[in-house]
């Protein structure tokens, strides 16, 4: 197995949403890039509901989710993995929520792309009662739903955003 570490949280203190994956996978590792696998519908999601123009631009996608107060991260620190599925990890460590938190005070609404990111903050980080929590379908390819299914849930990360 693999020890692999996730990234740096895209946030700032405007931020009042955040969405957390797992852990990114091999793709995205090699990339350096959250969603970087080409089928991952995370970034055409984002791109549609936010009404701005794709870009290829890792720089620009980010800054966009920036711009529209959404921060991005994963709720694994480090584990161990082989491959990119989440069945696959073993010995998660989470992020430091606690920290982010307390340095962006203005995130209240949490979504979890995916069953892994929610359980897993779920068991190892836990709930606060003033901030609103909502697990979303994974955006991977690996989750076989249409993008048009993926896109009608994720729509709630723009309501009242």
């Amino acid at each position: 197995m693999d020890h692999i570490n996730s990234f740096q949280p895209i946030v700032s203190g405007e931020c009042t949403t955040l969405i957390l994956g797992s852990m990114p996978g091999v793709e995205s590792l090699r990339q350096n890039q959250y969603y970087a696998h080409p089928r991952n519908a995370f970034w055409r999601i984002m791109f549609e509901l936010l009404g701005e123009e794709a870009t290829e631009d890792y720089n620009r996608k980010t800054s966009i989710l920036l711009e529209h107060r959404i921060a991005l991260w994963d709720v694994i620190h480090q584990c161990l993995r082989n491959g990119s599925l989440d069945s696959n990890i073993r010995c998660d460590e989470p992020n430091d929520f606690e920290m982010l938190f307390q340095d962006n005070p203005n995130i209240k609404r949490i979504f979890f792309n995916g069953a892994k990111a929610y359980e897993t903050y779920r068991k190892k980080v836990g709930f606060d009662a003033d901030k609103e929590y909502i697990r979303l379908p994974s955006t991977s390819p690996a989750h076989a739903v249409a993008f048009e299914q993926k896109l009608e849930s994720w729509a709630e990360v723009v309501k009242d955003g």
